[in-house]
């Protein structure tokens, strides 16, 4: 082989390899790139995340955002069967019961520092009443006129195929609600806090206007908010009362039959939340009773059993009930617990259940839907359909009540 090949084989062979090399550059610079990005993204999605944890801690904590007799609201997390949404219909979208605030202590109105609501809101009879709605999704304060928020609820906490008495009625539950926990606050109070309520089930589920707006379509849009407006207009400014004062208007889906005492459930007893019959509800709600199929051992570790309590064979034995005739205690093999915390820690949708073993698994069938408490929407939607009206149903519902103009509240 001549010299010239050689140099010329030895030329190619040296710029093959500085190919190569270029290439191992490249690509190592691409590399080092990718990996900068992909940590640029995962740093800006943790700081995100950081973000939102702490937004949402704050909501969650502030005291005066968030009362602490309000945190022991039924925990609506719990029911696996759910698919609640805060702007879907509570009760046609899914199973999930309704649920309202327990009972809070109203404070002695006789502190000069605590007020029903500033005298001069009250005298055009809530007209100049407005309501801060901190809406979750959107992450913004919405502030309204008391029978625009009114009117929000309504929509969100009620079908709107249902009679207009007993949208009425729960109208007038909703704005009893919200003159109660505003009259419950000093002026200092409401300045502090960014907002009233939220738009859950935290408080009320509350559709703002433009999801209102954008709620139904044609003429079923017409229909349906020409109902909604006249419930509100029909009921404007009335509230429930109990000697004078807003009372706690706690409403839930479908009755068992009966209503519960305030106390069998929560831990205040108030005298105008008294069981009374509901017999309307095993007619006509199609959430009066179901069934959910549960693993013993998914028993044995939801309800904290373990040891020589999570035996082998599973024993349950009711041990007394309500006078609502729900659960009030039960064993579970040995262990006591209360008919809500089975209700709540295994998602049922009811403290009123029976139950049957087969093998490995348990099938509880639930009777009603909710804590039982107050007004039943179904009930009321019961009420309706055989003539009574608004004021019937409430009065059935809230024992020893009163529904007036908040206008006469006394301050």
């Amino acid at each position: 082989m001549s010299i010239r090949v050689t140099k010329r084989l030895a030329r190619i062979k040296v710029l093959k390899t500085v190919g190569k090399k270029r290439w191992f550059i490249i690509f190592g610079i691409g590399v080092l790139l990718g990996t900068i990005v992909f940590g640029m993204k995962v740093s800006i999605a943790a700081f995100e995340e950081r973000s939102n944890k702490v937004y949402t801690s704050v909501v969650e904590r502030e005291p005066k955002w968030v009362s602490a007799a309000e945190q022991k609201k039924t925990n609506v997390k719990n029911n696996p069967q759910s698919t609640l949404k805060d702007t879907e219909n509570t009760l046609e979208s899914n199973i999930m019961p309704i649920f309202t605030h327990p009972p809070r202590k109203q404070e002695d109105r006789s502190d000069s520092k605590v007020a029903i609501i500033p005298s001069e809101q009250l005298s055009g009879a809530l007209d100049d009443v407005k309501v801060r709605v901190y809406l979750t999704n959107q992450k913004r304060v919405e502030t309204v006129p008391i029978e625009t928020y009114v009117m929000g609820v309504l929509v969100g906490e009620m079908p709107m195929d249902f009679h207009l008495e007993a949208l009425k009625a729960q109208a007038i539950a909703a704005r009893t609600y919200i003159v109660r926990k505003l009259s419950s606050e000093t002026k200092q109070d409401r300045t502090r806090k960014k907002a009233d309520v939220l738009d859950t089930v935290q408080h009320q589920v509350y559709l703002s206007e433009d999801e209102l707006a954008n709620r139904w379509r044609g003429e079923e849009k017409k229909v349906l908010l020409a109902k909604l407006q006249q419930a509100v207009e029909e009921t404007k400014g009335l509230i429930v009362t109990y000697k004078g004062e807003p009372i706690e208007a706690a409403f839930f889906s479908t009755s068992n039959g009966y209503t519960e005492n305030s106390e069998d459930y929560w831990e205040q007893s108030l005298p105008y939340l008294r069981s009374v019959d509901s017999p309307w509800d095993k007619e006509i709600s199609p959430r009066y009773e179901q069934q959910f199929a549960f693993k013993r051992a998914d028993i044995y570790r939801a309800m904290g059993l373990s040891g020589k309590f999570a035996r082998a064979k599973l024993v349950m034995k009711v041990t007394e009930r309500t006078e609502g005739k729900r659960i009030k205690e039960i064993q579970i093999n040995g262990k006591t617990y209360s008919g809500r915390e089975v209700r709540e820690r295994l998602g049922l949708a009811s403290s009123q259940f029976k139950w049957k073993i087969e093998k490995d698994k348990v099938i509880f069938t639930t009777y009603g839907l909710g804590h039982g408490v107050g007004m039943s929407q179904w009930g009321a939607n019961g009420m309706a359909q055989d003539g009574r009206d608004a004021k019937d149903i409430l009065l059935h519902y809230y024992t020893d009540s009163t529904v007036e103009q908040a206008s006469k509240l006394r301050n």
